[in-house]
């Protein structure tokens, strides 16, 4: 009988805890993969392996799909597996090379699946800050899209978790950039960036780049999602040509994650690019909303938040709420809703889908 490190089990553990199955199944992994995943992790199976085991399986499904000329299914299964590579490198630190093989594939993957959308989904860059940001292109059917949103994540949950929420948008006829921010996803480890005290000025630069397209409107909103929730709320203080922002599971102040969870504190460290620790954690404190710059928070405003969230305290997601200027701003709060309202996946999705419409889609 093979004997497994106990530190391999605890980690497993910690991978689980991270990742539970409201969140693997929420955001894009089928079923029996997320089934897997866990009761692999259970045996002791390295998480990233045993993620990387199940995505390779799906992709060679949707290949076998795609020459049976099963399009359709293809694509489904092509996006099970970027959600397996997707979920398998979160743990990864930036330095293992393993980490990066996972991404690519991802990206793979995804783009497979996005080449089978009508109209295809765009793998697109954006110059900004000396590199580039990564991001995916979704447009409705209709030759013009009158209103895009950007969407984007937070410390390790990047671009291509949120695509569920993007079929919603896109269903109602707005265009979708799911995007990685400095210090995120392909963003990070492929175009060379990390966050800074500048980053609304990448999101500026979204919004400039989504303006200089003809087949994009010229009104833009943001939804940011855990950090990102930060994140978008902070581009739409800077820029008022953002015309609509939802902050789902955010905060005013993101630092509050790490120190109240030291063991996550490299994940900051990676979002910066700060290797000292201390360093991180002082320069992550500065990065906060306080009353004058929520003062300047105009535009209409959704903010969804779990009651029991411990990553990010409701108290500061209310704070932000309450701080912001807009005329038009609404409240959502679940009782029970874990941290980005995992377990509530539809009722997110389409509760922000049917607001960014009312908004965007009204001349």
């Amino acid at each position: 009988m093979t004997t497994v490190e106990p530190a391999l089990l605890a980690a497993n553990q910690a991978h689980k805890r991270a990742m539970p199955m409201q969140r693997l199944l929420g955001n894009g992994m089928e079923w029996a993969d997320a089934v897997e995943l866990h009761a692999r992790a259970d045996q002791g199976e390295p998480w990233h392996r045993a993620a990387t085991a199940l995505g390779r399986r799906d992709a060679e499904r949707a290949a076998a799909a795609l020459a049976a000329g099963h399009r359709r299914t293809a694509r489904a299964w092509y996006l099970a597996a970027a959600a397996c590579y997707r979920f398998g490198q979160v743990p990864l630190s930036d330095g293992d090379p393993e980490k990066k093989v996972m991404y690519r594939h991802l990206i793979e993957a995804f783009g497979q699946a996005g080449e089978l959308h009508d109209p295809p989904v765009e793998h697109v860059t954006i110059p900004w800050g000396g590199g580039l940001l990564h991001g995916w292109l979704l447009r409705p059917s209709h030759e013009i899209a009158p209103a895009t949103v950007i969407v984007v994540g937070g410390f390790d949950g990047w671009r291509e978790e949120y695509y569920t929420g993007a079929l919603h948008l896109l269903e109602r006829g707005l265009a979708v950039l799911l995007a990685d921010a400095p210090g995120q996803g392909e963003t990070r480890l492929f175009g060379g960036l990390t966050l800074g005290a500048d980053f609304t000025n990448a999101f500026s630069a979204m919004v400039s780049w989504i303006g200089d397209d003809v087949r994009l409107g010229d009104r833009v909103g943001v939804w940011g999602n855990s950090l990102g929730g930060f994140l978008a709320a902070s581009a739409a203080v800077a820029d008022h040509r953002i015309r609509a922002c939802c902050v789902n599971g955010g905060t005013v102040s993101p630092v509050e994650f790490p120190i109240r969870y030291p063991r996550t504190a490299e994940k900051a460290r990676l979002l910066l690019g700060i290797t000292d620790t201390a360093e991180a954690l002082r320069f992550l404190g500065e990065l906060a909303l306080g009353e004058d710059d929520l003062a300047r928070l105009a535009c209409p405003l959704l903010v969804l938040h779990g009651t029991p969230d411990q990553v990010f305290l409701v108290a500061n997601a209310r704070a932000l709420f309450t701080g912001a200027s807009s005329r038009d701003k609404t409240w959502r709060e679940w009782a029970d809703g874990d941290h980005c309202l995992y377990n509530h996946p539809l009722e997110k999705h389409t509760t922000a889908a049917d607001w960014f419409a009312d908004r965007l889609l009204t001349p």
